[in-house]
Parts: C-alpha cells; sequence; structure tokens
C-alpha cells in the first residue's frame, strides 16, 4: 500500500509514513497507521470490500453521532467525498486516528449509560430493511447441525456447545420483532466500546450500524457491561435514563437482539473452526471467539436477574431522544 498516494488521495498532509503493517485486527477487516504532517490517521482494509452505496447510511450515521457529541473518530473523506479510496490493489478508509485501550466491561458504567443514550438520540433517513442477524433465531434444526458437525470434526468445544443447545433454543422463544425502530449501532460490545488515555471510552466501528430497536441494544449494552454485578447494571440504566434515553429494558423480549446476535455469533464461530477464512485465519481465533459465549453464557437466569434490576430502576427526567 502507497502512502503518500493514500495521503493524496485523502488530502491527509505531507510526509507520508505508513506502518510496516496491520496496527490492529477485527472481525471485519485490518488498520494500519499512517502518520504525516497533519496528523495520525487510521487507515481501515476490511477483508470483504464494500460498495460507496452500501456504507453511506452507516457513514452518515457515526458523522451525525460525531457532530453530537458521541466520543467517536471522525470519519475522513476522499478529495471526492468518498468514504473509500483505491490505493493499490486495495480498498480502504480512513479515520482520525485514536489512542485506544484494551477491551474492559469494567467500564464505568454510568459513563457507558450516557453515551449509549446519546446515540440513540442521533437520527438520520436510514432506508435499509432490518437485518435478519439481529433479529432471527438460529433455529432448532440448525443449532444440532452444528452441534453434530463440531463434534464429528472434533472441536475442543464441542461438548460444551452441546450442553449449551437446549438453553439457545428456549432462549430464542423469547425473540419478538423489534418495535420503535430507529437508528442504531448494533454492536456495542466491548471490542468496539474501547477506553482512552484520558480516561474516558470511544465507540468503533459503526460498520454494521442500521434499523434496529434502542430497547433492545440497550439490553445487550447492560449484558455486556452488567454482567452479574447488579451494582453496575444499575448504574449504567440509571445514567441512560438521566440522560434521556429512550431505551427501557423491562420484558424478556427486549433481549431479542442479544439472543439473536450472540446465537449468529455462536454459529459463525462454530463453522469458522470448521472452515478457517480471513476472518478467524486459524482455528485457535475461532475457539477464542466462541468462548466468549460458552465460558460466560446469557442464560435465561441471568437475563431474569437483569430484569429484576432494570424494572426496580426509577425512570429518569426524560423519556425522549437527546437533542444533538
Amino acid at each position: 500500500m502507497d502512502g503518500p498516494d493514500l495521503a493524496r488521495q485523502f488530502a491527509l498532509g505531507g510526509g507520508a509514513r505508513l506502518s510496516d503493517g496491520p496496527v490492529a485486527r477485527g472481525k471485519q477487516g485490518v488498520v494500519w497507521r499512517l502518520d504525516t504532517t497533519d496528523g495520525s490517521w487510521a487507515v481501515k482494509v476490511p477483508f470483504t470490500p464494500s460498495h460507496e452505496d452500501e456504507v453511506r447510511p452507516s457513514a452518515e450515521f457515526q458523522e451525525a453521532a460525531h457532530l453530537a457529541g458521541v466520543p467517536t473518530p471522525q470519519i475522513r473523506r476522499t478529495t471526492d467525498g468518498c468514504v473509500f479510496a483505491d490505493v493499490g490493489d486495495r480498498r480502504v478508509r480512513v479515520y482520525e486516528w485514536v489512542d485506544l485501550g484494551a477491551p474492559d466491561t469494567g467500564l464505568d458504567p454510568a459513563l457507558v449509560g450516557a453515551v449509549v443514550a446519546r446515540i440513540h438520540g442521533v437520527q438520520i433517513d436510514d432506508p435499509r430493511p432490518l437485518h435478519p442477524w439481529y433479529h432471527e433465531p438460529v433455529g432448532a434444526g440448525r443449532w444440532d447441525e452444528v452441534v453434530t458437525q463440531v463434534r464429528d470434526g472434533g472441536a475442543p468445544f464441542a461438548g460444551r456447545l452441546a450442553a449449551l443447545r437446549d438453553e439457545l433454543v428456549a432462549l430464542e422463544s423469547w425473540i419478538e420483532p423489534p418495535e420503535a425502530v430507529r437508528s442504531c449501532h448494533r454492536d456495542l460490545w466491548a471490542d468496539n466500546v474501547l477506553p482512552t488515555a484520558s480516561g474516558g471510552l470511544c465507540v468503533i466501528d459503526w460498520d454494521n450500524s442500521g434499523p434496529a430497536d434502542p430497547s433492545q441494544e440497550l439490553a445487550c449494552v447492560l449484558f455486556e457491561f452488567g454482567r452479574s454485578d447488579p451494582g453496575r447494571a444499575r448504574a449504567l440504566m440509571g445514567a441512560y435514563q438521566d440522560a434521556g434515553g429512550p431505551g427501557r429494558v423491562d420484558r424478556p423480549g427486549h433481549f431479542s437482539m442479544l439472543i439473536a446476535e450472540l446465537g449468529h455469533i455462536t454459529e459463525m464461530a462454530a463453522t469458522d473452526w470448521l472452515q478457517p477464512n480471513a476472518r478467524s485465519p486459524d482455528r485457535a481465533d475461532s475457539t477464542a471467539w466462541i468462548n466468549e459465549v460458552l465460558e460466560d453464557p446469557h442464560t435465561r437466569r441471568r437475563l431474569r436477574d437483569l430484569l429484576d434490576v432494570t424494572r426496580a430502576v426509577p425512570p429518569g427526567p426524560g423519556t425522549g431522544p437527546l437533542a444533538p
């Protein structure tokens, strides 16, 4: 990849110095670092290149969130106003560089709740339909297929997945259609809500953003950053409501996105183990990925305990979305 060409297309300044290789890797791509006279930049190279029209709504949502005060890297567009540019044989996109810490589910829950409320207050015109990843079950039949495939393949996690199969199927009976659909990040796991050197946090990877139910997304955040700690869940929910967040978590169906998404992630990690790919290049990667669910599962009992906490949190002063 040619650093000067990249800097020229995105008007990033002179003296371009590109890292010797990727400095970070995710499930959707790798990130290189570019330093120029104008600053430092994160250069994302997706594993599966997208077209400009496909990413326009998610890019506009991130830009609107940035303007609304959500702590997120600013998108840098090309001199032609595009998100993507072709640099050599790679299609890339660029963001301002932010020094980020490692994923941490122990982030200040009040800070997380307030930031999520502000995200849910940002709206754009997004004509895309709801994506099944966030509200459709894997299904009992498919779970049986996956369990059989990983057991026959000798996967080290096959026994634990088989033991969890009935719970995963039972959880899917809770899934209900999204109700108050609006723009959501749809990927607010600890990998994408990261601590910064200044003691704050930064929300990254908006590529999967789109229409969803904010109450269902809030339930994902409560599980990720509250887990089995009632105090943390209470603080997060209280801060979210105090900041005017529109979502509520007061019935099992509000965990629909959590159940659907973690179900699809578990299925995908298992199939990646069977057939490694760019997303999970070796079996150690896919094993670590699926273990995130198998070692700390989202059981009905744990989710009911979270419901007991959230139902007891008094409503905040604001019930509508935040103003940008």
